[in-house]
């Protein structure tokens, strides 16, 4: 916890594994390293101080954006994000999986996100929706701009596949201003009469049938 604690974060070039902006907004955050230490990483079977952690991470605004480091970084010890090690373990196996669509909108927002290949893939299909260029792509996911062409033409095979299997909508067509719509009687012309709509005489149960049954 000692670089999430500490109030100025380690200065790197290097691209951070996930979003760390989160970390000036934590609840543990300025606290004591050694303090930190000894509340967020207790003995298995320390119960009582699981829990006062675990209440500490409950008033924790960012306590998901911690959970996503931890799972990121492939923090196995400890408690992030009000989660111990052995509830955080079926997260940690299934992260390749893992399909959070606000984490893809927060990524379109400009948040340094690492993604998963499932959410990365969600993103690549949205920047060919959204017009992006390769340029653009390629700055966004730190890529080759060749590799983000090759996507972005990936991107377009699969929707031009999708369009020739289901059929594109057609924009439904808009009634002209003043044209009846459909199912109501038209005014008649002047001079003109309108046929008078007779009710249908219903025929008795006893009268007879034109044919026999």
């Amino acid at each position: 916890m000692r670089h999430i604690t500490t109030h100025d974060a380690p200065a790197t070039g290097l691209r951070g594994i996930g979003d760390t902006s989160w970390h000036s907004r934590g609840t543990c955050h300025g606290m004591d390293p050694e303090d930190a230490d000894a509340v967020f990483f207790p003995l298995p079977r320390d119960h009582e101080d699981i829990a006062e952690a675990k209440e500490l991470c409950g008033w924790c605004p960012v306590r998901r954006d911690c959970l996503n480091y931890a799972l990121e970084n492939v923090l196995k010890e400890g408690i992030w994000g009000g989660l111990t090690e052995a509830e955080r373990r079926p997260w940690h196996d299934g992260l390749p999986q893992r399909l959070d669509y606000s984490r893809v909108s927060a990524f379109f927002t400009g948040r340094d996100v690492h993604l998963t290949e499932a959410e990365r893939q969600i993103v690549i299909d949205h920047a060919y929706v959204r017009g992006w260029r390769t340029d653009r792509l390629a700055g966004a996911l730190q890529i080759s701009h060749k590799h983000a062409r090759d996507l972005l033409r990936q991107a377009a095979l699969k929707v031009f596949d999708r369009d020739r299997t289901y059929g594109v909508p057609r924009p439904k067509k808009k009634r002209a201003k003043g044209a009846p719509a459909k199912g109501t009687p038209t005014p008649n012309k002047p001079g003109t009469s309108q046929p008078v709509s007779r009710p249908a005489t219903s025929v008795s149960a006893h009268a007879p049938l034109g044919k026999a049954a």
